[in-house]
């Protein structure tokens, strides 16, 4: 009978762990704040799920009359094995990353799990082995009910020690700068296209100089320090530095850190709205990397852009671009011209200097970001061959408006790793220009854009029935607002499709797509959102 006990225990120990490590996962994608874990927590309903009530009603069940033994202990051992079975068997498309944090988190977690369970045996044990195992399996079973208490628990006991070791990660990275003063430090951000101008303006100063970038989104303080002391060698002699914000003064701590001589700012959008809570604060935050640049520094910013237009640079010599908004901008594009090989345009500057360019690259996000890094580029003296030859080099970002053939004679046109206002157009007028089947679009909409994320979805929505012949809305977030404004437009539905994830979106494709048929993948949401 002893076996019994200990036997359901270990199926309730092991239902937890799996929890722990679940609600870790998804602690890590909300970049480890407990405030935005909360809000995950009420958005997604997880404390009131199907799983979790279940979990709650078989504990109450345990601590009433239907607590005998022989009804409670397998109610126990069933829920956490089915339970336990159902995590083991899910996919992520974020899955977690150990960390020496989340290592940390993890450890606290399952200590504070163990305090719960000792302190229960010790109030309600009464020295029987058999009641000892049957009261740590119902502990257990409130430390599951009771996990997201826990893990943010876990990570308040932990902010002393997180504060002191990136303290001394800090302290690290600024002293490998300090011990080379000669490097050319480039910051880049932007509500969006700074990922893409990174990645161009790496290779084209690449031609002349040993350049080193953030790797894929290291864009925030611990990121650009975790660059700094992992990727970053004497011999370097340009760091470009990747600058993501959430909330206001963010910039400036990266600032703080690596001391850019250059600065360029992409975009000022409603990305992020939802934490910066007006577009005056993004605004602002974006424009803390120009404000930080040396009096002798040089600030590139987007003109097109309507308030980075009107935001006015007096600190440093400043040259703005612009695709579309080119009568005050320094450095413009002109003659644009798309065809299967790619864009061809004429970068021009005020000065009279002018350059011939082709690039694999489409749409006209892409010849912006281009733009910006040709000015750069030329700031530091990279001649035009080489200008001209990287540029024409240029692969385009993985998961950013990168047009492949795929078998079966489509085309798949990937915008998935992220999704804006501008972005998303951009990516749909692509879509609209392929004329030899049918135009079909898979997305989840937008997301981050605070009090306005309804509005522009639905806005995407009617650009959507305008653009596409065949629309697939993926999870539920933002469902309604996109349905409303595709059928507002007057799209067939039986043009329409809605799907619960990215499985069953293939699976559908799999059954209507035809040769000849375009597909565009805009934005890819993580598990946070359903």
């Amino acid at each position: 009978m002893l076996s019994f006990y200990i036997v359901i225990a270990l199926l309730a120990a092991l239902n937890v762990l799996a929890e722990f490590k679940r609600d870790l996962m998804m602690l890590q994608q909300n970049s480890y704040r407990n405030a935005r874990y909360r809000k995950w927590l009420t958005t997604s309903r997880d404390t009131t799920s199907a799983w979790r009530l279940g979990g709650l009603i078989v504990f109450l069940m345990s601590l009433t009359g239907f607590g005998h033994d022989l009804i409670a202990l397998p109610l126990i051992g069933l829920f956490s094995c089915a339970h336990a079975g159902v995590l083991a068997s899910q996919k992520y498309k974020l899955p977690l990353v150990w960390t020496k944090r989340a290592r940390r988190i993890y450890s606290v977690y399952v200590l504070l799990a163990a305090v719960v369970c000792c302190g229960a045996v010790l109030l309600f044990g009464n020295g029987s082995i058999s009641v000892t195992f049957k009261v740590l399996s119902i502990a257990l079973l409130a430390c599951y009910c009771a996990s997201h208490i826990l893990i943010m628990a876990a990570n308040i006991v932990l902010i002393p020690v997180e504060k002191s070791i990136n303290r001394g990660y800090y302290n690290d990275a600024a002293a490998r700068l300090a011990s080379m003063p000669d490097l050319k430090i480039i910051g880049v951000t932007g509500s969006y296209g700074k990922t893409s101008t990174k990645h161009y303006l790496h290779r084209i100063l690449s031609e002349e100089f040993d350049t080193l970038m953030t790797p894929g989104n290291f864009n925030t303080d611990l990121g650009v320090i975790r660059t700094i002391r992992e990727y970053l060698k004497p011999y370097n002699e340009v760091f470009i530095v990747e600058m993501g914000a959430k909330e206001v003064g963010d910039i400036k701590v990266i600032c703080d850190l690596v001391h850019p001589q250059i600065g360029i700012v992409t975009a000022v959008g409603p990305q992020h709205l939802e934490t910066f809570k007006t577009i005056e604060n993004i605004q602002g935050t974006k424009f803390e990397l120009v404000d930080s640049l040396p009096s002798d520094g040089f600030a590139v910013v987007n003109n097109d852009f309507d308030l980075i237009e009107k935001r006015g640079v007096d600190n440093v010599d400043c040259c703005r671009y612009a695709v579309s908004n080119t009568d005050a901008a320094r450095m413009v594009a002109e003659n644009i011209s798309y065809s299967a090989s790619g864009t061809d345009f004429t970068a021009k500057c005020a000065d009279g200097w002018t350059l011939d360019l082709h690039t694999r690259l489409v749409g006209e996000c892409n010849i912006s970001n281009l733009l910006a890094a040709v000015a750069v580029a030329r700031h530091l003296g990279v001649s035009d061959e080489k200008i001209k030859y990287a540029v024409g080099e240029i692969e385009q970002v993985e998961h950013r408006l990168n047009i492949k053939r795929a078998p079966g004679g489509t085309v798949v046109i990937d915008d998935a790793y992220n999704s804006n206002p501008v972005g998303s157009a951009m990516a749909l007028d692509v879509l609209s220009g392929m004329t030899t089947g049918r135009r079909i679009v898979v997305t989840p909409g937008m997301v981050e854009l605070g009090e306005r994320t309804y509005e522009l979805n639905r806005a995407f929505g009617e650009k959507i029935a305008g653009t596409s012949d065949i629309a697939v809305i993926v999870c539920k977030y933002n469902r309604d607002a996109i349905l409303e404004g595709i059928k507002s437009k007057g799209m067939d539905a039986e043009a329409i499709y809605t799907v619960d994830n990215f499985a069953e979106a293939q699976k559908l494709l799999s059954t209507i797509l035809k040769s000849g048929d375009t597909v565009l993948y805009e934005n890819d949401l993580p598990d946070t959102y359903k």
